[in-house]
């Protein structure tokens, strides 16, 4: 990936904020990073996803004022390896020699084997779609400082929560679930902002969306992946765009966008689109 800095920003960057008392969202330019802390463990953490390019800097000031002079994350895990996830890990990982762990089919667009399908700029929805062939689809190369998460589910550091598959976004997309609480990191399964859209990216204004339509590939596997997290009663979603929604409204959206998923999440046209089902 060209670790070049894309002057791409909503009303909320760098607008640090609480979500529970052990799960901290930090918005980078246009997409969320999580901090969530190990309720059995004091001072230890996990960062989840790493932001837009050249944000490093912008990220660890985040932290240390959250977290203190120096602190560093027991381990990174990514929900997926897209240009705005994934944007500082290299130069994080430099930083502070943590692990980062991701799903095994999302390996190889870390470790500088395969490219992302190129952005689909045909997709209605707004100016951002329009912009997306410029955005960059090349993989990091993270070599021996990835690895693929735990295959029971579990995650690293983190023992209340657990690890789900949710593709269709990416290949190997995940999601991460706390069954106390039914507290969600969604990653961009499904996101609360019109992602297409650039005024609405820029106001944040929120709504329950499908996955950033210019850069979801399987359709099928996405419509599925809402549905199980859907199941999962969650009662508040952190989602890579957008602002965190709780409760009722959050139940309500998602269930209307899975019984609506085919208007509300996939275009009606795209490179990526198949309406003959």
């Amino acid at each position: 990936m060209d670790n070049k800095p894309l002057p791409l920003f909503s009303l909320t960057s760098d607008m640090a904020y609480q979500v529970l008392p052990d799960l901290y969202c930090y918005p980078n330019q246009i997409v969320n990073i999580c901090c969530v802390e190990n309720s059995k463990k004091a001072n230890d953490w996990v960062l989840v996803d790493t932001g837009m390019p050249k944000s490093a800097d912008s990220i660890i000031k985040a932290i240390e004022e959250r977290f203190g002079e120096n602190s560093k994350p027991k381990a990174i895990v990514l929900t997926h390896g897209h240009f705005d996830h994934v944007g500082a890990v290299v130069d994080l990982v430099e930083e502070w020699d943590v692990p980062v762990y991701a799903h095994e089919a999302e390996l190889p667009f870390l470790t500088g084997e395969s490219s992302y399908p190129e952005p689909d700029g045909s997709v209605e929805g707004g100016l951002v779609a329009k912009m997306s062939p410029m955005f960059p689809n090349e993989p990091v190369d993270l070599g021996n400082h990835v690895k693929p998460l735990p295959s029971d589910g579990t995650v690293p550091h983190l023992p209340d929560w657990r690890w789900i598959h949710t593709p269709g976004h990416t290949p190997g997309h995940i999601s991460l679930f706390r069954d106390e609480d039914r507290a969600l990191i969604a990653g961009d399964a499904f996101v609360t902002v019109k992602q297409e859209s650039l005024y609405k990216v820029i106001t944040q204004h929120k709504e329950i969306n499908g996955p950033p339509r210019y850069l979801t590939t399987d359709w099928e596997a996405a419509r599925d992946s809402v549905q199980n997290l859907e199941a999962l009663n969650p009662s508040v979603a952190v989602t890579g765009h957008g602002k965190p929604v709780y409760g009722k409204e959050l139940s309500d959206g998602l269930k209307r966008l899975v019984q609506d998923f085919d208007r509300i999440a996939i275009p009606d046209y795209g490179h990526y689109v198949n309406r003959k089902r």
